[in-house]
């Protein structure tokens, strides 16, 4: 379903650029009430750390009251946060001023629906069919009531505490804690803390220009260094919004998205009979398949974007998913991505199996994967073209059996990210240079 505004992940992009302006904010306000909560209701607001935040928080509060909708304002709180916030105080949605792991120029508006889940493309779609009229302000008597809960982070923390399976504790383990100077700087410290771990806090210090800037999970090189460098036993980094995670072992190694889905997998495999499946995405390693088999346990295959994980997840009965980037998903716990609950069902399975993360993770092979971003000059249909098709076909061949291809066009550019996997990295570079080639040229014909 086409959307203008609507991306993967809410509306995202350059503040004081369209559509990210305080008069767009005040229109999506309302055309989100008229969707989502018709007859007046209740909306729960978080946001992350960024400077523009109190701006676009104090339009969209603006813009549901008028439209005779209560807002309740938790202030700097985890995207999973605000969805479990949503679900608790029994409000129609749930709104994330945020633009994630992007830089403090950015910001970004998306819901949650009142299970704490994302809209479906059709709400999406609904709302944006309302951005052409002017924001409503209903008579006195209509207006919503905005009232600020202070309460919702320590709720959120209690929460986050509880998802740590019965029986493990973090006492005795040295975690440092990059929080990307983002949402969770206060949530994830006072968490990790209180369950007992001895914690050495960085990118805990937000300015509102700061977040996501040579820290968190985009940006771990600090976190690589400080983890050995204080002899603690592991690193978590979460990114600005607080949904998605990546660690480090004791060594400094940066451990991703795949390889703690293996870790959980494996923990789990261990205390019962977890035989998944496990969701993945079409980037996933081809080392995290393998290693599962070995386990037992069955693995799919789901569309880039957390949504569509979610949604495969749905479709096969799957409580464990995830993709590369470390946006975990832990449908037994809690309803969307969620970073902290991940690492912490990450350090209870390190518990469960009695060996640090540099021991699990070593019985996870990680194939070579090699990524080219082919600009296209003119559209073309990667799953149609006969020439690329061939080539994709003869290019599986002499990989045989030991290696896969992936061609995918991007939602955002025009480029078709051409990806190739395998044990040989010298065979891997090579057949993925072939094969941008060929879609290179295939682009230049087919604007002849």
């Amino acid at each position: 379903m086409s959307r203008k505004y609507f991306g993967t992940d809410g509306v995202r992009g350059r503040v004081g650029e369209h559509p990210l302006t305080v008069e767009f904010a005040l229109r999506l306000a309302g055309a989100a009430a008229r969707v989502l909560a018709p007859n007046g209701g209740s909306a729960f607001i978080g946001k992350d750390t960024r400077l523009s935040g109190y701006m676009f928080e104090a339009a969209l509060e603006a813009g549901f009251v008028a439209a005779g909708v209560d807002v309740n304002l938790s202030g700097p709180l985890p995207t999973p946060g605000v969805a479990y916030m949503t679900q608790r105080f029994g409000c129609d949605f749930g709104v994330v001023i945020s633009a994630s792991h992007n830089p403090y120029e950015d910001n970004g508006i998306k819901f949650f629906d009142r299970s704490g889940g994302k809209l479906s493309d059709e709400l999406e779609a609904q709302i944006e069919r309302y951005l052409e009229e002017p924001a409503v302000t209903l008579h006195s008597e209509r207006l919503g009531r905005a009232t600020r809960v202070d309460r919702s982070r320590v709720l959120y923390q209690e929460f986050c505490a509880s998802t740590l399976p019965d029986g493990v504790s973090l006492k005795g383990m040295k975690i440092v804690i990059d929080a990307a100077n983002g949402a969770a700087y206060k949530v994830a410290p006072r968490v990790l803390a209180e369950l007992g771990a001895d914690i050495v806090p960085i990118g805990c210090s937000p300015n509102g220009r700061n977040i996501n800037d040579g820290c968190g999970s985009t940006d771990p090189a600090l976190l690589q260094l400080t983890v050995p460098g204080v002899r603690a036993q592991v690193g978590i980094a979460l990114d600005g919004d607080g949904d998605r995670l990546v660690m480090v072992d004791h060594l400094g190694r940066v451990v991703d998205g795949d390889q703690l889905l293996y870790v959980i997998a494996r923990g789990l495999k261990a205390k019962g009979n977890f035989n998944g499946p496990v969701v993945g995405t079409l980037m996933s390693n081809l080392g995290l398949e393998h290693a599962l088999a070995k386990l037992g346990i069955s693995f799919h295959r789901a569309a880039v974007g957390d949504r569509y994980v979610i949604a495969k997840m749905r479709e096969v009965g799957a409580i464990l998913g995830g993709e590369t980037s470390g946006h975990i998903l832990c449908l037994d716990r809690t309803t969307t991505g969620d970073g902290l609950v991940s690492g912490l069902q990450v350090l209870a399975m390190l518990k469960v199996l009695d060996a640090t993360l540099a021991e699990v993770v070593a019985e996870m092979p990680r194939y070579p994967q090699v990524l080219v971003n082919v600009r296209v000059e003119h559209k073309v249909d990667v799953r149609a073209n006969p020439s690329i098709t061939a080539a994709v076909a003869a290019a599986e061949g002499r990989l045989a059996g030991r290696g896969r291809v992936v061609l995918r066009p991007s939602g955002t550019e025009p480029l078709i990210r051409v990806m190739v996997e395998g044990d040989n990295e010298a065979q891997v570079r090579a057949e993925a240079d072939g094969l941008a080639e060929v879609v290179r040229e295939a682009s230049r014909t087919a604007g002849h």
